[in-house]
């Protein structure tokens, strides 16, 4: 177990590294900046490498190490939304569409919300 941690600790950093650096890059080339491109070509380039990882980890056969390492780790550390996204295909692929709108809507309101009420209530503090 401490292996795999290793090893997906180790991928979580190189990717938190890469979005850091990489969101640095593009939000400097659009100042001033009134929407965050950083993000969502961060958001977008996670989700084409999980999906890019996933098949050809299926495909050749990749062991779960190195799953673990560049799914979980670079990915993950890179964008959660890259998880979420391919989660959300899976749903669709393995038939349960209706499951796939409620983790969707579920991940976008809830995860609206307690990014929200925090702010309000600290807000209320001051």
């Amino acid at each position: 177990m401490f292996k795999a941690i290793t090893i997906v600790g180790v991928g979580g950093a190189i990717g938190s590294i890469m979005r850091y650096l990489l969101t640095d890059s593009v939000e400097a080339k659009f100042l001033p900046n009134y929407f965050p491109f950083g993000t969502l070509v961060v958001n977008v380039t996670g989700c084409f490498a999980i999906g890019l990882i996933y098949a050809l980890s299926d495909k050749f056969n990749i062991g779960p190490e190195w799953r673990g390492f560049l799914a979980t780790g670079i990915c993950g550390g890179y964008t959660t939304f890259s998880a979420f996204s391919y989660q959300s295909i899976q749903l669709i692929r393995d038939g349960h569409s209706a499951q796939m709108l409620l983790y969707i809507s579920a991940s976008l309101i809830l995860g609206m919300l307690a990014t929200f009420i925090p702010i309000i209530a600290v807000e209320k503090l001051s």
